[in-house]
């Protein structure tokens, strides 16, 4: 599945430092490119903006942002992130507070409580407010299920639309686990029971573990694609495959676009129309996927792991691009591949986020958790090897 030339195109060795900046800020900078063309068809796109986009742009309805969709009042466009990010950031927050792995009940315990109770500078509602007020539906699960509902967090996932809530934020789980799939998966799994079930907790495990595939020395887009395909299970899988499969046949996201839709509209229960699902839309299944997820490896393929084209070929893409170029973003940057300066300035001063920060908070505790693991695992061989059991010298 690898395009001709992407040896090439690998990118050179970078720091743990380096990877989690260029994930987290590359994701929320993929967040406010896809922000305002959010929920719209390519050919709608076009037809807005008279061509493809190839940058920040205005909101879709102009100076009527507020009144254009009420369910929706949001300032969508020039450089405002949105909730893939906020929720990035809080998780983020959860981790410099735990300052190790994290479980359902660190959910519960830690972020729904952030969401409720500490106002936060919004983008997107040009004012300060609980992230509560931000969070769309799907999010609001979380306060409703875990803080009023005192439902168990390991299961509080169930019942919530399948959707791409929880994979949409779990880069940190991935970055916290660099180097460590299936760590990254396995932790992302438990995290993401208290918001998802189904194909949607799926796709966060699924997610967190091609970022941490992403942060390996040498790791190419093909790398991250063989990870993800070792780890992910039923319908994550076989979009993943099928999606991955078509994308290594082009070098551009302009002729990718309409193929690798149709390569994961099978696995996909929204529907061709995105504002108006289909019946089934959203619903717990084996066969299933997300769509964003796919999608987003698919870009990183077809774009040799390149930020600037990864990301443009997810926005341009529409339907949930905000966080299909969400996740397209953390995994080019965790590659390696730098995030435009003139992009990330904008978003970062747009939006009143220092996008550095949060990076450098997670690397500081990341580090802080793998000497707490490697402690873990002497214990572990010690008293291994005190029962009998071969040392790892052995």
């Amino acid at each position: 599945m690898t395009p001709k030339g992407e040896e090439s195109r690998a990118h050179s060795p970078h720091s743990l430092d380096d990877r989690i900046a260029g994930a987290l800020v590359g994701a929320a900078v993929g967040d406010a490119l896809g922000g305002p063309v959010e929920g719209y068809s390519p050919d709608r796109i076009v037809e807005r903006h008279g061509g493809r986009v190839h940058g920040i742009v205005g909101p879709w309805n102009g100076a009527d942002w507020r009144i254009a969709r009420p369910i929706a009042p949001y300032h969508k466009g020039d450089g405002h992130v949105t909730d893939d990010t906020l929720l990035t950031h809080a998780l983020v927050r959860v981790y410099a507070q735990v300052r190790d792995h994290l479980d359902a009940y660190a959910i519960a315990d830690h972020l729904v409580p952030d969401l409720m109770t500490t106002p936060r500078w919004i983008p997107e509602l040009e004012a300060e407010a609980l992230p509560l007020h931000r969070i769309f539906l799907a999010e609001k699960w979380l306060v409703a299920r875990l803080h009023y509902g005192h439902v168990d967090p390991r299961e509080a996932g169930v019942g919530n639309i399948v959707n791409c809530g929880a994979a949409m934020y779990m880069a940190p789980v991935g970055l916290v686990n660099a180097a460590d799939p299936a760590g990254a998966y396995a932790e992302a799994l438990d995290v993401a029971g208290a918001h998802q079930s189904s194909y949607g907790r799926e796709a966060a495990g699924v997610f967190a573990a091609a970022v941490a595939a992403a942060c390996a020395p040498g790791a190419t887009p093909d790398s991250v694609v063989t990870t993800c395909l070792e780890l992910a299970k039923d319908g994550t899988r076989a979009a993943i495959e099928q999606v991955c499969e078509v994308a290594s046949h082009h070098r551009d996201f302009e002729s990718a676009l309409t193929p690798l839709r149709d390569a994961v509209a099978p696995y996909d229960t929204v529907g061709p129309d995105y504002r108006a699902p289909s019946l089934g839309a959203r619903r717990p299944s084996r066969l299933h996927a997300i769509e964003e997820l796919p999608v987003a490896l698919g870009m990183l393929v077809v774009s040799g792991g390149d930020y600037r084209q990864a990301v443009l070929g997810s926005v341009n893409y529409g339907r949930d691009c905000d966080s299909i170029a969400t996740m397209a973003g953390a995994l080019a940057g965790a590659l390696g591949s730098p995030v435009p300066e003139d992009w990330s300035k904008t978003v970062a001063e747009a939006s009143r986020l220092d996008l550095w920060e949060p990076a450098r908070t997670l690397t500081e505790v990341t580090r802080e958790i793998f000497k707490r693991d490697v402690r873990r695992r002497r214990t572990h061989e010690q008293m291994f090897t005190a029962l009998g059991g071969t040392t790892c010298s052995d």
